[in-house]
């Protein structure tokens, strides 16, 4: 589908200069968005779990430490991203701040009207250069303001932001202790037990398998508690039980000395 001023072209997608964006209407805006591929070729083979895990977990561990603290931050993997007459790039992580977390097939940066602010790359087989050295010249002339690139195999994590908004050359996070901030996401990153992590403060964001870990500790220790409560129950109530029956045979033997007194002609209830 094409627009009277813009068309797709399928073999190297890109979304339209901002000023033909400007010109367009609505329909044609529309039509050009439908047309934009919700899928990227990928530029090598499938890179296994070495490539997918750091990139599950993170998405699982910032989802769950933004819903918790009630803010609306769009994060995704592998989305295409569109920004005016720029090839298309699907980020293994990109987060925007304070947008509406609906589901989306790509991000149009016109149609959006705004960029991303943060990227996270992970790279695991073949040249590093596009992680470690192009991505940071790209990023930072389209104003994404922080990104940052992980090898899980070498165990190498670094970060880099933009100084100041107008800047288009990032300028490196240097870590301290171990830890990369991001202003952006206000966390830490670290390379800890050889994956990454996200940190606030001193507490580590936990992922799904962590957090189902964690509460099924939580569950089988509540439940633990009940037993130990429900034995103690029983166990008291047993001891009530038994004192009761004694209280009865005392009560039992009392009565048939009172009556073999009466016999001897002993009134047991005369005080003397």
């Amino acid at each position: 589908m094409k627009s009277a001023r813009f068309a797709v072209d399928p073999q190297h997608p890109r979304a339209p200069a901002q000023a033909v964006w400007d010109a367009m209407s609505h329909r044609e805006r529309r039509e050009v968005v439908a047309s934009l591929p919700s899928e990227v070729e990928r530029a090598g083979p499938p890179e296994g779990d070495a490539h997918r895990l750091p990139k599950s977990r993170s998405l699982e561990a910032l989802s769950e430490y933004y819903r918790r603290i009630r803010r609306r931050v769009y994060l995704s993997t592998e989305l295409p991203v569109y920004y005016p007459d720029e090839p298309v790039f699907a980020p293994d992580l990109l987060a925007v701040l304070d947008v509406e977390p609906h589901e989306r097939t790509s991000w149009v940066v016109s149609q959006e009207e705004r960029g991303l602010d943060f990227v996270l790359e992970i790279h695991v087989s073949g040249s590093a250069r596009e992680d470690f050295e192009e991505n940071v010249e790209r990023f930072a002339r389209l104003g994404i303001p922080e990104y940052f690139a992980f090898d899980p195999v070498r165990r190498r994590l670094l970060g880099w932001a933009l100084p100041a908004p107008t800047a288009t050359a990032y300028a490196p996070i240097i870590p301290q202790e171990g830890r990369w901030s991001s202003t952006i996401l206000e966390l830490d990153l670290a390379i800890d037990d050889g994956r990454l992590r996200f940190f606030h403060g001193s507490a580590p964001l936990l992922d799904a398998s962590e957090l189902i870990a964690q509460l099924s500790r939580m569950v089988d220790e509540a439940t633990r508690r009940a037993e130990e409560e429900a034995r103690r129950a029983e166990a008291e109530a047993r001891r009530a039980e038994e004192e009761a029956r004694r209280a009865e045979a005392e009560a039992r033997r009392a009565e048939r000395l009172a009556v073999r007194l009466r016999a001897l002609g002993v009134d047991p209830d005369r005080e003397e």
